[in-house]
């Protein structure tokens, strides 16, 4: 699998990643590092404890992470939980309501490392 068929098969944006990271090699390399780098597992910890700040801060930074590495949906996942907690802003949904996107996101997430790891036992 090559990683544009990898990307065709997580829903990512091949040419969105590779105009911010410009070389398969580093996007290769922070693709893989996806798993690792735990932002998406920190995200499911603080909504597990529904803390505002934390979900908002974890939210922000899989955001960044995921839409520098051309994973479109799960930024707009995690985006959407980010602008729910963003300081200063009124909440608009219930905290079950977050506790589903929440799962959504996880659920993609998963699909995505599945995605991943076959990419990995491929090259």
């Amino acid at each position: 699998m090559t990683l544009q068929e990898l990307y065709e098969t997580i829903g990512g944006d091949y040419e969105q990643a590779m105009r911010v990271l410009r070389m398969d090699k580093l996007l290769d390399k922070h693709i893989r590092k996806l798993i690792q780098n735990g932002v998406i597992d920190q995200l499911l910890a603080a909504g597990e404890e529904m803390n505002g700040e934390q979900l908002f801060e974890t939210a922000h930074a899989a955001k960044g992470v995921c839409a520098n590495l051309g994973l479109n949906v799960l930024a707009g996942m995690a985006s959407d939980i980010a602008e729910e907690y963003r300081p200063g802003s009124t909440r608009k949904l219930s905290d079950e309501e977050v506790a589903g996107k929440l799962k959504s996101l996880a659920d993609f997430y998963q699909k995505t490392v599945e995605g991943i790891r076959r990419y990995e036992a491929g090259c």
